[in-house]
């Protein structure tokens, strides 16, 4: 059973945890507790400060992935292709085929669905595996509202994550996402659900791990903060801060 299989046998099991990393550092904490790592565009807004994920170039999501895939062990990797680098088959291959060769990660995830789906069939087809995303997408949303109030547009993303499963995709991720279509999309799909602000009914869940750890002040619905790390990190400073000043540090055993 390769790692792809193994994922999908979780579907109705056990539910599948997912986490954004970025460095090495990170995802070497990451991968002893979770199914999968995303290396996400999310690190334009997260690390960047860019105004959107739009902005995120090929070379800065390989240049992270390669220092993520360095702590990965066993976790299933996979690269978010960033805006503008897959919006035909031919530019769609290239580039997916240079992050996977430069990062040696497992898989890329596209966003959309009637739009993409060619494109994700075609780099199915050239041995490329694929991740799906329905409801807010980030690199072409104009608002960041949640999808699935009126029944046009439930009916759409039901059908949008059938078609995705049809092209051979192995997962779905589903961004804010109205509870009770996350429920109906998951029982209807063969394939696993990952949900971010799209209720408990998905297969697995994933967040961006800075949103998680409080270190990326963000307050949307959701958002659970398990620690505020930052507290951690100011107590630390403030010992070296008041050691140095004080003569404190460095002492004959952090010397030459």
């Amino acid at each position: 059973m390769n790692k792809f299989e193994k994922l999908i046998s979780k579907k109705n099991k056990s539910k599948i945890v997912c986490l954004t990393a970025y460095s090495k550092n990170i995802a070497s904490i990451l991968d002893d507790h979770c199914d999968m790592v995303l290396v996400g565009d999310s690190l334009g807004s997260v690390l960047y400060n860019y105004k959107s994920t739009r902005s995120v170039t090929l070379d800065t999501m390989i240049e992270h992935s390669k220092s993520v895939k360095m702590g990965i062990k066993k976790s299933l990797m996979i690269v978010d292709m960033p805006h503008n680098t897959y919006r035909n088959n031919s530019e769609a291959l290239k580039n997916a085929k240079k992050i996977i060769s430069k990062t040696k990660c497992d898989a890329v995830k596209l966003e959309g669905a009637n739009k993409v789906v060619n494109i994700i069939k075609y780099l199915i087809k050239n041995n490329i595996p694929v991740q799906g995303h329905l409801g807010v997408l980030p690199q072409s949303a104009k608002n960041f509202k949640f999808k699935g109030k009126k029944l046009s547009e439930r009916n759409k993303i039901l059908n949008d994550a059938k078609l995705l499963e049809k092209a051979g995709v192995f997962s779905v991720v589903l961004e804010c996402v109205e509870s009770s279509l996350a429920k109906t999309i998951t029982k209807e799909l063969k394939i696993p659900t990952i949900g971010i602000g799209a209720s408990a009914y998905c297969d697995g869940q994933v967040l961006v791990t800075d949103d998680l750890i409080g270190l990326n002040k963000i307050n949307a619905r959701f958002v659970k903060k398990y620690i505020d790390i930052t507290k951690h990190i100011n107590s630390a400073i403030i010992k070296f801060k008041n050691e140095v000043k004080s003569n404190k540090f460095p002492k004959k055993k952090h010397s030459y």
